[in-house]
């Protein structure tokens, strides 16, 4: 299967999504009915890293073999140092690695590789090696831990721009990625438009109810809103409601 051309997110998206926790995001993403978009697994490696969003470019392993899974295999034109070759600036690496938690996907080199070519973030179900060193080419990275093995310890690598599942999601090439302390979450790419009009609403709506509350407002028809709550905050907002 040839992979799929990777498309660029524009940067009104990137800047407005970065606003928006992953939070806010499962909770909208939820009302659409999509339960399963949070990657399970996919931790900061440090905390504090900031929130990143990107089309995701996705990379597969399967389970190691011994004829494939060798340290010759790294020269092989299907390869992680061949993805990485192919990874525009701006998009966020998600890789599947059927959360094996003893072979590490990528280490410092290979990340120090992804952060000069500009990648947003690596994130994977599985984990990294060189701790130290990954955490020094500044490369945002969401993973399941460390391991010092390499990759062919227990991996194959099959491919990159091709439907995958990490962390029990289905993560297909140019869906949006969005990351912060909470972990990873997915929006199809089908309805990023419609996330980019509800996300920075309820963004609003959430800290309008915040200050609610530090008001010593009772829960109870705040949150959720009922019509009266509702009609103080649209006239506080001087909105429509329209997105929310």
């Amino acid at each position: 299967m040839t992979p799929q051309t990777a498309l660029p997110l524009a940067p009104e998206a990137i800047a407005l999504l970065s606003q928006v926790t992953t939070a806010t995001l499962t909770t909208l993403l939820l009302k659409k009915g999509l339960r399963n978009v949070w990657l399970r697994g996919t931790r900061p490696l440090r905390a504090g890293q900031p929130r990143r969003v990107g089309r995701a470019f996705t990379l597969r392993f399967v389970p190691a073999r011994e004829d494939l899974a060798t340290p010759e295999s790294w020269a092989s034109p299907i390869s992680t140092r061949a993805a990485i070759e192919d990874m525009p600036a701006g998009c966020i690496a998600v890789v599947d690695a059927m959360g094996v938690q003893d072979a590490g996907i990528f280490g410092d080199i290979l990340c120090a590789r992804m952060a000069r070519r500009g990648v947003a973030a690596l994130v994977t179900d599985g984990v990294v090696r060189d701790a130290a060193g990954v955490l020094g080419t500044g490369l945002p990275v969401w993973c399941s831990g460390v391991a010092a093995p390499p990759s062919v310890a227990g991996l194959t690598f099959t491919a990159w721009q091709q439907p995958i599942a990490c962390g029990g999601v289905a993560v297909f090439p140019n869906d949006v990625i969005v990351v912060d302390d909470d972990g990873a979450v997915l929006i199809p790419a089908a309805l990023l438009d419609e996330m980019l009009v509800l996300a920075p609403e309820q963004e609003r709506q959430e800290a309008w109810i915040m200050e609610e509350v530090k008001r010593g407002v009772a829960l109870p028809g705040l949150y959720p809103m009922n019509a009266e709550t509702r009609a103080r905050y649209l006239a506080a907002s001087g909105g429509d409601g329209a997105g929310a």
